[in-house]
């Protein structure tokens, strides 16, 4: 009976409109003001407060004070995967509601960050080109780095010393590809890495995130990928299948 409650409860929070929106933008694994997610919800400052007080007291987001500011995040990857999980079955199994896609829409379907990993077309073309080069084994209930793909993730730069107790290697269904993509120590990483290198940039407001020249040149080096489009920088491709391991 608790935990029936206890869903409840989390079911409520997270399908209020304004509550899921805030939620939605704190999936970019940034912190943000209440004054920003008011911004992004469309609603009052106060209003906004309330709800985030609401979101913290239940553990979805955590705060932390800075001199006159309140940063909020996602309180960890457990509420990201359940947040994202979610987007997966309303992509999935829920009948598509008919609105025209936004160049927003297709950047995040290019690449974006989902809370501390990538995903998307670009996400998951990394991952196919880890498996297919013998450095990742997947499947549906987890993931293993090889002997050649820590060798591998070592040599492109990418730490991947346990820090905290969390998941090392796992796969994460991509709502918008239906694919895996990595999430996890190793999805994170990688992720981490793409962005120290300049390959991939944060679009302001946004979960997307940018391809650079240098990006499209690394991931055709590194890690065999060829992008062949020449509208990469709006994340929009003409073939997604061009984008492939």
């Amino acid at each position: 009976m608790v935990a029936a409650a206890n869903l409840v409860e989390v079911a409520a929070l997270v399908g209020d409109t304004a509550r899921a929106t805030m939620l939605n933008a704190l999936m970019g694994g940034q912190s943000l003001t209440a004054t920003e997610l008011a911004y992004c919800a469309n609603v009052a400052r106060s209003t906004a407060s309330d709800h985030l007080s609401k979101l913290v007291a239940a553990r979805l987001l955590t705060v932390t004070r800075n001199r006159r500011f309140s940063y909020y995040r996602i309180a960890s990857p457990l509420v990201a995967t359940m947040l994202e999980s979610i987007k997966v079955v309303a992509a999935i199994e829920v009948p598509p509601r008919r609105q025209p896609r936004s160049a927003n829409d297709d950047a995040l379907r290019f690449a974006r960050s989902c809370y501390d990993h990538l995903a998307g077309q670009v996400g998951v073309a990394v991952t196919d080109a880890l498996v297919a080069m013998g450095h990742i084994l997947l499947t549906d209930e987890g993931g293993e780095v090889t002997s050649s793909g820590a060798r591998f993730l070592s040599a492109f730069g990418a730490d991947l010393r346990p820090r905290t107790r969390r998941v090392f290697c796992q796969p994460c269904l991509d709502w918008s590809e239906r694919r895996y993509h990595l999430k996890g120590l190793v999805g994170a990483r990688i992720l981490d890495r793409l962005l120290e290198l300049g390959w991939l940039k944060r679009v302001s407001g946004s979960r997307a995130l940018q391809l650079t020249s240098s990006g499209k040149a690394g991931l055709s080096e590194i890690f065999q990928i060829e992008i062949n489009n020449e509208d990469v920088p709006t994340g929009r491709l003409r073939d997604p299948r061009r984008l492939t391991a």
